[in-house]
């Protein structure tokens, strides 16, 4: 848990939860803030499974993951490649497209690039293409005068994508099975605060959507869960437009999704029936290496 992305503190707040559940679910837990000191704390730690619950670079790319396999320690989620995939949101929309999940044009620019100029007809967004929880995104409006002011410390090479306008959805696949799709309703763009700060956003599951839309969601979250080679939890967001026949677009998936207590995974779970101390159980039995 914890670790040094941007999504620290959303990833301790995951961990604590975790860590309680796992206790409330009979395992002897130990929880493990991880820094440049982590193979040496694992390699100490006498771990019989490692529970993965770091967000964003380092934790989420297939870092983390590679060292766990190298201690041969069995973890949760997914493993190196999957994780390096979803992580890149450009590798992962070849890999969408290559088995006919819907997503949005884009392209990778460099940041001198971005501010410059407009790369893409308005409405666009710009955000890292590299990075989970919506941090660092630039929403570019059709009647935008100029490129964005991109901050000094964002990557050097940023991903543009054209703008999806519509609902906000989300799927959340567990091993082989989708559970439900959760609509997401915030004021404005469902970004960092939104996902985890208190009151900023409302979830309504089952979404109240069409059933073909309901049915599309689950088939691609599970297609993308499958075809990046996820394992154990993921999550897929998603864009859909209701005033066109083909507004349904998916943003990405998340192999480490959040599990705060304002977090899509758990509220998803408890609506099919699942505790969250029978889902971290689940994960825990789960575990592998060579994932």
């Amino acid at each position: 848990m914890g670790g040094p992305s941007a999504e620290r503190e959303v990833s301790l707040s995951s961990g604590r939860e975790c860590a309680k559940a796992l206790r409330d679910a009979g395992y002897v837990t130990h929880e493990i803030d991880a820094g440049a000191d982590l193979q040496a704390k694992l390699a100490a730690s006498g771990a019989d499974v490692v529970f993965n619950a770091l967000h964003g670079r380092w934790g989420e790319d297939g870092c983390v993951q590679g060292l766990l396999e190298w201690l041969r320690i069995p973890y949760t989620h997914s493993g190196v490649l999957a994780s390096a995939l979803a992580m890149d949101k450009t590798r992962a929309k070849d890999v969408y497209r290559a088995h006919g999940v819907p997503v949005a044009d884009s392209g990778i620019f460099s940041r001198d690039e971005v501010v410059a100029r407009h790369v893409m007809t308005p409405p666009y967004v710009v955000k890292p293409n590299a990075e989970g929880s919506s941090v660092g995104i630039y929403i570019v409006h059709a009647d935008a005068n100029g490129p964005p002011d991109v901050a000094d410390d964002m990557p050097a090479e940023l991903m543009v994508e054209a703008y999806a306008p519509g609902r906000e959805l989300t799927v959340t696949v567990m091993g082989d099975r989708a559970l439900c799709v959760t609509e997401i309703f915030v004021d404005g763009w469902y970004d960092y605060d939104a996902k985890y700060a208190d009151g900023g956003s409302r979830h309504e599951l089952p979404a109240d959507i069409p059933a073909e839309i309901e049915t599309a969601c689950m088939t691609h979250a599970l297609t993308a869960h499958r075809a990046l080679g996820c394992r154990g939890v993921s999550r897929t967001d998603f864009r859909w437009d209701d005033t066109t026949p083909d507004g349904l677009i998916t943003l990405e998936t998340n192999t480490q999704p959040g599990m705060t207590p304002t977090s899509l995974v758990p509220e998803q779970a408890a609506h099919v029936g699942i505790t969250f101390a029978d889902l971290v159980d689940w994960m825990v039995k789960d575990a592998s290496c060579d994932r």
